[in-house]
């Protein structure tokens, strides 16, 4: 999907935040991601005056102004000096990354940047976490809203972190007087990411666990920033969930996706993915499985009220995620080699789960060879 043209983007940007000053913002994790594209957007606005952008390594938004540094040091205090609001993105939710390291990475650096945002006079704190802290629930309303408690439990991929990054943003005003903290939450995110959902449709069968109720919304990455805008420019604040309208049945997805089902009792799916993650066979833990059986679909209510609007559709993120996916070959979470996909395609999406006792005793024999 095209970007939008300057006529568009006038009129999306018609409004300045309290005051009428243009602001100085500064973005973490500024280099690759979400948080590349947010620093090109907003350097390319009229509406901001600077943007101050910090991360490990120098990106390539040449408008900005760099500093080169860890998110976990207080040096980062004077970096932010004269800036109005921080968007905070540096996470590491890789797949791949060691967990307790993650965790360190995470809490750490975003209490890091709420202290020194608060102690450089910065008046707003712009974090970014997940519509899986709300938790995939049989029970949960469709869709919920922003103010819906927050039930998911620490047993998925990264989301013990994010709980703990929303603890931090709801203590931040009291600790800190004046500083005001905003929290987006975006939905499944697509368009360059890498996570357990994603990969999801990566495998040659959708794994649905029998008496599950899945449904699907997804958030594009474009989508994410133009929310983040909204945020930066203090058109809405508190918390914001963001998607796209609405949701897609597990039936929908598969006729849009093309892909059959692999239907399989709860106590098998959940068993064997347990087994796989605890012999480090698979980077995802059984607890990721749950944002595919049941449904945590936001309403985006606070966003729309403010005049934001998605530009991309459910259908249209997942025909993006479908493209994006192509040629990748990934089972019960792990991504598999040419020759390994091969003989999964051959042997069917069962290889992954029915077939898990028979990948572990090879990984134990492997092992003591």
């Amino acid at each position: 999907m095209s970007s939008p043209d300057p006529q568009v983007r006038a009129a999306r940007n018609h409004t300045t935040p309290a005051g009428g000053r243009r602001p100085v913002v500064a973005v973490t994790g500024a280099a690759t991601g979400v948080g590349a594209l947010l620093t090109e957007r907003l350097a390319a606005s009229e509406e901001i005056k600077q943007v101050v952008a910090v991360d490990e390594r120098r990106g390539e938004c040449d408008a900005a102004e760099w500093h080169i540094l860890d998110v976990r040091d207080p040096a980062i205090a004077e970096k932010l000096r004269g800036a109005d609001v921080v968007v905070h993105l540096a996470l590491d939710l890789d797949l791949g990354s060691d967990a307790a390291a993650r965790t360190a990475y995470n809490v750490r650096g975003t209490q890091t940047v709420l202290t020194a945002a608060a102690a450089a006079g910065v008046h707003r704190v712009v974090l970014c976490t997940s519509a899986m802290v709300y938790g995939a629930l049989p029970d949960n309303e469709l869709p919920l809203s922003e103010d819906a408690e927050l039930r998911a439990t620490a047993e998925a991929t990264g989301v013990g972190d994010l709980l703990e990054i929303e603890r931090l943003a709801r203590r931040a005003p009291r600790a800190h007087p004046g500083l005001n903290v905003t929290v987006v939450r975006p939905a499944i995110l697509v368009g360059g990411t890498d996570t357990a959902l994603t990969r999801y449709f990566e495998s040659p069968r959708l794994l649905v666990v029998a008496g599950s109720r899945p449904v699907w919304q997804f958030c594009h990455v474009e989508d994410l920033c133009s929310a983040l805008e909204y945020a930066v420019l203090e058109k809405v604040e508190g918390e914001l969930a963001v998607g796209c309208d609405g949701w897609l049945e597990q039936e929908e997805v598969e006729e849009l996706s093309g892909i059959r089902r692999m239907e399989l009792p709860s106590a098998v799916a959940l068993g064997a993915a347990a087994r796989l993650h605890r012999i480090g066979l698979t980077p995802s833990p059984a607890g990721d499985l749950a944002y595919t059986m049941y449904p945590w679909v936001v309403s985006g209510s606070r966003l729309h009220d403010a005049g934001w609007r998605a530009r991309w559709t459910n259908e249209e993120v997942l025909a993006e995620l479908l493209a994006e996916v192509t040629g990748r070959h990934t089972v019960a979470g792990r991504r598999l080699g040419r020759k390994d996909a091969t003989a999964a395609g051959a042997a069917g999406a069962t290889v992954a789960l029915l077939g898990a006792a028979a990948v572990v005793r090879r990984a134990r024999k492997a092992r003591r060879r």
